[in-house]
């Protein structure tokens, strides 16, 4: 590649709430590291769960990242020199991005991931692959479909525990403030509530998709 790295990549980590998409996305980031590759952690805004500035999964893990509101900040986080990794991706040369929550991006992120991949990254996506309603969460289907590598989680079933691909917005969960007034529940509205916990949402199977 012109700039000197290896051939890029698309991997993109799919899923519902609850399937272990972040976990999964900060095992790949803790191996590249081990391995003394530079790695860039992306994190979106409106996933302010545990704080803003760090990738965290439900079961506790979590790594520093950048946090950033739009798709089109993410390129200029790449460090093409040499130098060391401060853990949130400053300094050493990178090799790796990962995204976190990738569906809040909207679909300005596939040009810029694919614009990545062109140049010899390796970019790691997770995110949404379902709204809480069964829609495709864009913009996954759009980055599955160019990835060359594509893991698809589920979770568990909160009713049998069977394998869940979907996951439900519970009658009794809060409102969503920040929607806006036409939709105050539209589902493909990334807003901070469909980062919420087990006291909004539960996870599927296809049998139980629909609540109540």
């Amino acid at each position: 590649m012109e700039d000197g790295l290896g051939a890029g990549r698309l991997e993109v980590i799919a899923g519902p709430m609850f399937a272990g998409k972040s976990e999964e996305l900060l095992r790949r980031v803790r191996r590249a590291r081990i391995a003394r590759r530079g790695v860039v952690v992306v994190s979106h805004a409106l996933d302010d769960r545990r704080g803003v500035g760090r990738v965290s999964s439900h079961s506790g893990q979590e790594v520093p990242s950048h946090t950033v509101s739009d798709a089109g900040e993410i390129p200029g986080l790449i460090v093409d020199g040499t130098g060391h990794d401060d853990g949130a991706g400053a300094g050493g040369r990178t090799e790796l991005v990962a995204v976190d929550e990738a569906q809040f991006f909207g679909a300005g992120l596939v040009p810029v991931v694919s614009e990545l991949a062109g140049r010899g990254l390796v970019v790691v996506v997770a995110g949404l692959s379902v709204t809480f309603d069964g829609q495709p969460f864009a913009p996954l289907p759009e980055l599955m479909a160019l990835a060359e590598s594509v893991e698809k989680l589920t979770a568990v079933c909160s009713v049998c525990g069977a394998d869940a691909a979907f996951h439900v917005r519970l009658p009794a969960a809060p409102a969503v403030p920040d929607a806006g007034p036409a939709h105050p529940d539209d589902a493909l509205v990334p807003v901070a509530a469909h980062v919420g916990g087990s006291e909004s949402y539960e996870a599927r199977c296809r049998r139980h998709a629909v609540v109540g």
